[in-house]
């Protein structure tokens, strides 16, 4: 009677020698420039460790938290249900489970979560199969080396390495700790989510291993007073997903893979927050809702930060890769390139006075003329009709749409004398790598985030001695034009405002002594800020960021 009930129970149990085989989604892991992990896709595991492998704080850990009586008992421990049953009972709470580390085993490779008779019976059938056939030792490896720890990884390996950097053969007291106590609840309470409730597990963690005896509590409260966690920061999805779309093509089928990137850490978060200080500050005050933000080196296209947006977790599209907006006066340098290339110089005059085109008549943000400037300072006050009447002097729009797409400038660009004043749809990302050449002796490069992806080398395109004019004159529009408030002490900035009609886009694209930062604000819908002008927030915010490069 007793075989035909468990015959019954155990005929669709899957092969428990087959189950040992991992069924999981390749991985891929993205590194920032210093080797960081700082994004996952898939299922992350580390390398298979032996119990001999690991500092011995590791397994003890998790045995003081989760089966004190591992070593002893034959799989089940009824003394420990009777405990858990009677101080769950005192306590009016479920505080402790009654699981061993193997049940905890047959039931996370072999079995679901569903809480019914048939699954907990093949659970204990299980359970009594691996104690036969695996060593305890062994079994606390498969637990340790397959346990899933939140965020994408399984084992302590790999959650040692997303966590704290280290592989857990290196890892310390309380970084033990933390690992034996992320099975409780992996994705509620792990250090990317929620740091300060995993310090708290870890000092339960440790509290139970000076119970247990395997440290004293003078070694815990040394743990303890070692413990840090970093503050909880938003992974740079915008960055991460465009990093994962260009590295599709790139992956072998069916294997992990680990990426290096170009970001930098510390300058994706300066420009997250300096973004959402400046929205929830000055920019709510102006009606400006939305921002992107991109940082790249201009000798070799390396992307360092990207910002598409206020906030990713409410809003992933990417405003600084996919959003095409007008760009206004951060479209003049292509046109004040084009007439280098036809003869002028920058201490060369060019009038600005009125100029009428069929109905069309050009005017100055400033609503006066100044006659003949210079054409350095046509650019550092960014004057509207000194910008139509160089276009027309020097080819049309077609010679400047031209001169815009060799340095970079991919979309399709209006065929008419507006194109001067940046009436044109453009990407942030694109414009800003289309301004690399001006600050890079002339070579046209190609925006790029993976560092073992063939990409383009810097390719010339200019003269550099026009180079260099072009950013001594947009030098100019900092320390005496329309960007002034980008100016740093002591640092060489040089760059381009930008301002839309009606106040519906707001730009700055320049240089800090050397790095790239271009910025775009505006909103979503459309809807026109209130007075936000090139020069005004968006050159605040590239202050603000340039200020923490070093």
């Amino acid at each position: 009677m007793l075989a035909g009930v468990v015959l019954w129970f155990a005929r669709d149990l899957p092969r428990p020698e087959s189950a040992l085989d991992a069924v999981r989604r390749p991985s891929l892991t993205l590194q920032d420039r210093s080797g960081q992990i700082f994004a996952t896709f898939g299922d992350v595991v580390g390398d298979s460790l032996r119990l001999t492998d690991m500092p011995a704080a590791l397994p003890a850990a998790l045995v003081a938290v989760e089966d004190r009586r591992f070593w002893h008992h034959f799989g089940i421990d009824p003394i420990g249900l009777v405990r858990a049953a009677y101080i769950n009972a005192t306590s009016g709470r479920l505080l402790q489970g009654g699981s061993t580390i193997t049940q905890q085993v047959a039931k996370t490779l072999f079995l679901t979560n569903a809480r019914t008779l048939r699954r907990k019976v093949q659970e204990l059938l299980l359970t009594i199969w691996l104690e036969r056939s695996f060593s305890k030792k062994e079994i606390l490896e498969i637990y340790l080396n397959r346990v899933y720890l939140g965020s994408g990884a399984w084992g302590v390996d790999a959650a040692s390495r997303m966590y704290f950097g280290v592989s857990a053969r290196k890892a310390n007291l309380w970084q033990s700790a933390m690992l034996a106590g992320l099975p409780r609840a992996p994705s509620r309470i792990n250090p990317r989510t929620n740091p300060a409730g995993a310090m708290h597990r870890a000092r339960e963690v440790l509290a139970a291993m000076v119970d247990t005896n395997a440290i004293t509590a003078a070694q815990a409260q040394e743990a303890i007073a070692q413990m840090t966690v970093a503050p909880n920061q938003t992974a740079p999805g915008w960055y991460a997903d465009w990093v994962a779309e260009q590295a599709s093509v790139l992956l072998p089928e069916n294997a992990d893979f680990t990426l290096r990137t170009t970001l930098d850490r510390g300058l994706q978060d300066a420009a997250e927050a300096r973004l959402a200080a400046l929205l929830d500050g000055p920019g709510a005050a102006a009606g400006v809702t939305q921002g992107a933000v991109i940082v790249l080196d201009p000798t070799t296209g390396a992307v360092r930060a990207m910002v598409g947006g206020r906030d990713y977790r409410s809003s992933p599209y990417n405003r600084a890769v996919l959003s095409r907006r007008q760009p206004g006066s951060a479209f003049k340098p292509f046109t004040w390139l084009t007439a280098l290339e036809g003869g002028l110089r920058p201490d060369d005059t060019v009038l600005d006075a009125p100029l009428k085109i069929g109905s069309w008549s050009p005017s100055n943000f400033e609503r006066r003329f100044q006659g003949e400037i210079t054409l350095e300072e046509a650019l550092a006050e960014s004057v509207n009709t000194v910008a139509v009447r160089l276009l027309l002097q020097y080819g049309g729009p077609k010679a400047v749409a031209a001169t815009a797409a060799r340095l970079g400038i991919a979309d399709k660009l209006p065929n008419d004398a507006s194109l001067a004043l940046g009436t044109g749809e453009v990407g942030l990302l694109e414009l800003t790598g289309a301004y690399a050449p001006f600050f890079n002796g002339g070579k046209r490069i190609s925006p790029y985030a993976i560092e073992q992806a063939p990409h383009a080398g810097p390719e010339p395109v200019m003269e550099p001695e026009l180079a260099y004019m072009m950013a001594r004159m947009m030098g100019a529009v900092v320390t005496r034009g329309t960007g002034k408030a980008a100016a740093v002490a002591g640092r060489s900035v040089a760059g381009k405002t930008g301002t839309t009609s009606d106040f519906h886009d707001a730009w700055f694209i320049g240089s800090v002594d050397g790095t790239l930062i271009g910025v775009w604000l505006g909103n979503d819908d459309n809807r026109p800020m209130k007075g936000v002008v090139g020069g005004g927030l968006p050159a605040r915010l590239f202050h603000d960021i340039a200020a923490v490069i070093r």
